[in-house]
């Protein structure tokens, strides 16, 4: 048999480091050993032209053939291989036994349709905070592009995720499920997808987490509010509004809230980044319910992009 061993690493880059933090957890290949057994090597050679094949092997006189695993057995190995687990083993959201534990009722359902309003605007300033370092830099070039009307750091033009925060400002609906250990959420922007775990488990380990542009969303119930907390946000191309970036250390809290009988959800975004702003930034926005439309399949092609001129512009500004 043929044996493959990969030895794969993280990398974490510093803020501000050229290659982002999208590098810091790249799988990289360092080491590729491959041990061939001869007989499978005879055995993966063709027979040259006219020579008879090579004969298997015989199994021993009376052996029996081994049983195929069971259904937990083979369960069991993929958990143990091929994904990864919880911490500590701990249940997956979707995981019956976690489904059907007591729990207190949720104050509110947020499954449904929704629809940003965007009538105060869909961006997160102003109000903005003080700026420090590069992000003030940035934050004043960001705004003299603005004046001249000319595209930078249009990071989501080019395909990449628009992440959090960003998404939750789209002009574009969104769709929640909601259980009781986990809120889904798809948005009909390039249907991103984003989880909210409430079922009580703690934020991955810091050195072992892979950063992703939803990041890792982690949610509790106070009164008839969810507070969800928002960790190991990939940075990599990722902006806020005018081209504003964000560390490694940015976080976002967000208080979500059922008014108007229902139908509307209202959020209010706490963001900090130590490394590129004063205290917290701080936002409320609004969806409204509905439920009469769905939510539809969106693909960006970067493909197209070299037909809008508008996204051209924009590679101009991306990270290098």
């Amino acid at each position: 048999m043929i044996r493959l061993i990969v030895s794969w690493h993280n990398r974490r880059y510093k803020y501000g480091e050229a290659g982002g933090s999208m590098s810091k957890f790249a799988s990289v290949v360092s080491a590729i050993s491959i041990v061939a057994v001869s007989t499978l090597a005879l055995a993966q050679t063709p027979p040259a032209p006219g020579a008879p094949a090579a004969p298997r092997a015989a199994a021993a006189p009376g052996a029996a053939a081994a049983p195929p695993p069971t259904v937990d057995e083979m369960i069991k190995r993929i958990e143990s291989r091929s994904v990864r687990p919880n911490i500590g083993g701990a249940l997956g959201a979707l995981a019956p036994e976690n489904l059907n534990k007591k729990r207190p009722p949720a104050p509110f359902n947020m499954t449904g349709t929704w629809f940003p309003d965007n009538s105060r605007g869909f961006t997160f300033g102003p109000p903005y905070p003080e700026f420090i370092g590069q992000t003030k830099k940035d934050y004043e070039t960001g705004l003299e592009m603005r004046k001249t009307r000319t595209s930078w750091r249009d990071a989501i033009g080019q395909c990449y995720p628009a992440g959090i925060p960003m998404i939750m400002t789209r002009v574009w609906s969104i769709m929640f499920v909601q259980v009781p250990t986990v809120a889904v959420m798809v948005s009909n922007f390039n249907n991103e997808f984003r989880q909210i775990f409430t079922d009580g488990r703690q934020f991955s380990d810091p050195d072992t987490v892979t950063f992703t542009y939803g990041g890792e969303s982690i949610g509790k119930y106070e009164g008839d509010t969810l507070v969800v907390e928002t960790r190991y946000i990939e940075t990599w191309n990722h902006y806020i509004d005018a081209g504003i970036p964000i560390s490694d250390e940015f976080k976002v809290v967000e208080r979500i809230r059922m008014l108007e009988a229902g139908k509307v959800l209202e959020i209010e975004y706490i963001m900090t980044d130590p490394n590129g702003w004063v205290g917290e930034w701080r936002n409320k926005k609004r969806w409204l319910r509905l439920d009469h439309t769905d939510i539809g399949q969106v693909d960006c092609l970067p493909d197209l992009n070299d037909n809008i001129p508008s996204t051209q512009s924009g590679k101009s500004g991306l990270a290098d």
